[in-house]
């Protein structure tokens, strides 16, 4: 026989089949829904149980109730933000693994690092340089011992960079995934 299929509260049916449940035309459904008696989500198409509900009431004579209807509008621009919101989440998420976003706590730890590594090349200037200076006869000589340390220190921190390897086991780390996950 046929597939075997499982209506919830979520169900939503595009208008020609909402017409052939409630055994009406297109025109019909869209003449309703015009009426404000059908109500459709944010992408046109119908939800089924909440429509036929609405259908009923209005077939059976009762007014359908106007806070009813702003409440299941309501609902479906909620629905359809939370879904919007989702895929906006997953794809900073995929950016993120791919390289293309950090997060602002990662660009922090990382720049901590780098801060680190000046402070302990600054830290460790007086002791690279008590022995040349003192040897040093004149201010000058001291200052030209002075200016190359510094100079060196420079050169190491200008070869400083950026490294993708230690972002991405970063993210690893922190959503406890192993570096040989990569095909998942």
């Amino acid at each position: 026989m046929g597939e075997k299929s499982t209506i919830t509260e979520e169900t939503t049916v595009t208008p020609a089949e909402l017409a052939a449940v409630l055994r009406r035309t297109g025109r019909r459904v869209r003449q309703l829904t015009e009426d404000g008696v059908l109500v459709k989500n944010g992408d046109g198409r119908y939800a089924l149980i909440e429509n036929i509900h609405l259908w009923h009431a209005n077939a059976a004579g009762k007014p359908v109730d106007e806070d009813e209807l702003k409440l299941a509008k309501a609902q479906r621009v909620s629905e359809v933000q939370l879904k919007s919101s989702r895929a906006a989440i997953a794809k900073m998420e995929a950016d993120e693994l791919r390289g293309l976003m950090h997060r602002a706590e990662d660009v922090a730890a990382i720049t901590e690092d780098l801060v680190f590594t000046i402070r302990g090349a600054l830290m460790s200037l007086p002791g690279r340089l008590a022995v040349d200076v003192a040897s040093c006869n004149t201010p000058a000589e001291a200052s030209e011992v002075i200016r190359r340390e510094v100079h060196k220190i420079m050169r190491e921190l200008a070869a400083y960079h950026y490294d993708p390897k230690k972002y991405d086991e970063r993210v690893r780390d922190r959503m406890s995934w192993s570096s040989g996950n990569n095909d998942e």
